[in-house]
């Protein structure tokens, strides 16, 4: 493991002065400048064209991370294993931090020139990038058929722990909710579908010498974009008790650089309501083979607390739609 990256790196033309662990990936001090060793999930087409994508982002004055083919000209280079990885520049800089207004302000506006941007680009994007996978719809409503699955075993248990009983008793509120979202969206037409950066949160914008920039193009797809807004919205006003002057806020900040439509608007909407985090939580519970642990139980308690100012900020907006 510790020759691992040295192995990966001789497939490139570089030379490498040094090599640091990162968060999933490893710092490469090369005579090319400081390069990032990431795995890549996906086929070598749509790493082609995701990397054709950030040419253009770039060309087009919106600077990103670029990728570094290997000698052979591929995109990705594998391991013994098969694993594949990708070389791209590395973005030095610190995290947007949800403590700071200025920080999340500037944080969305950089991601409202990003969809600018990729709209000029007017990109045909091919079939990969428009799979099932990424469809929000079909998304919540697997999320909805889980969480169906978790009451109804929580329903049969003659005896629940404290979290199957703080989920049984806030399930209905939740489940109404979630209802509602998947009705709507359903109806939803006109809705302008681009390519999204399909995970923007905190950890993927970072302050740099030269401003904000977004990071980790990784999970790319065809989404309409509000779908990247209301992630990290979500993000944001979960980290600030779903403040709704801040999240007005920050939806008028996007709005300065980008219009949204009354669709864009109601789509946003509808993507906020449904409960996200409380899904996330059960879909934890559920996935470890349901044994209680005491971090689910504050998640959980975190989320109800946060509802009723959930609820306001979502009246807020929906005043708006």
């Amino acid at each position: 493991m510790y020759n691992q990256p040295e192995a990966i790196l001789e497939q490139y033309d570089l030379k490498i002065n040094q090599i640091t662990k990162g968060r999933g990936a490893y710092i490469c001090d090369t005579d090319q400048g400081v390069k990032l060793l990431v795995p890549f999930r996906g086929s070598k087409e749509r790493a082609r064209f995701l990397m054709e994508v950030l040419q253009r982002l770039n060309e087009e004055g919106y600077p990103v991370e670029q990728i570094t083919c290997t000698g052979d000209g591929e995109v990705l280079a594998e391991d013994d294993s098969g694993t594949r990885y990708w070389l791209k520049t590395y973005v030095a800089g610190s995290e947007c931090s949800t403590a700071r207004e200025g920080d999340m302000v500037k944080s969305v506006r950089q991601l409202a020139r990003f969809h600018v941007t990729i709209e000029k680009c007017s990109f045909s994007i091919p079939d990969f990038m428009a799979t099932g996978h990424n469809d929000i719809k079909q998304t919540y409503e697997r999320h909805y058929r889980e969480l169906l699955k978790l009451k109804n075993y929580i329903k049969g248990r003659k005896s629940k722990n404290a979290f199957e009983s703080k989920f049984h008793e806030q399930y209905p509120h939740f489940i109404a909710d979630a209802g509602r979202a998947l009705v709507f969206l359903g109806e939803q037409q006109g809705v302008k579908m681009i390519l999204c950066h399909g995970d923007v949160n905190q950890h993927n914008v970072v302050r740099t010498p030269e401003g904000f920039r977004m990071i980790h193009f990784e999970n790319m797809c065809r989404n309409p974009a509000v779908a990247d807004l209301a992630n990290f919205l979500r993000k944001l006003l979960e980290k600030n008790n779903w403040n709704r002057e801040l999240g007005m806020r920050l939806i008028g900040e996007y709005r300065e650089e980008r219009a949204l439509e009354k669709e864009d608007l109601n789509h946003l909407y509808l993507m906020l309501l449904f409960p996200e985090k409380f899904w996330k939580i059960a879909n934890h519970y559920a996935n470890s083979h349901k044994v209680l642990a005491g971090r689910d139980v504050e998640k959980l308690d975190k989320v109800i607390a946060q509802e009723s100012a959930r609820s306001i900020f979502l009246e807020k907006l929906f005043s708006i739609v």
